[in-house]
């Protein structure tokens, strides 16, 4: 079974015992998320798409940890102007195992 779960601005591909590293979330290290924005649903049977959510489907993940991604390095130059700046930027996250998918 699996589901499409919108969090963060981005739209992810869910199925139970899946790791993700999302947008940060505001939630503490072991506590239960619910995600009630659930786009679509499926299993071996067929599958429900919704206009634009699905009613009465939830998935639950367990939060494992805040972290942060990998640093980016943001480069900017101007040719023939000796004008050059470098930056470093580190991506907040939110890691999480899905549990579980509860359809209606």
């Amino acid at each position: 079974m699996f589901a499409v779960i919108r969090t963060g601005g981005k739209q992810y591909r869910v199925k139970p015992g899946d790791i993700l590293k999302v947008e940060k979330l505001d939630t503490e290290a072991g506590s239960v998320l619910t995600f009630d924005d659930v786009l679509a649903v499926g299993n071996a049977q067929g599958s429900q798409i919704g206009t634009p959510t699905l009613a009465g489907v939830k998935v639950t993940a367990h939060v494992i940890a805040q972290d942060r991604l990998e640093k980016v390095i943001v480069f900017k130059k101007r040719r023939r102007q000796n004008s050059r700046r470098k930056n470093g930027h580190r991506q907040s996250v939110t890691v999480i195992r899905i549990q579980d998918i509860h359809a209606a």
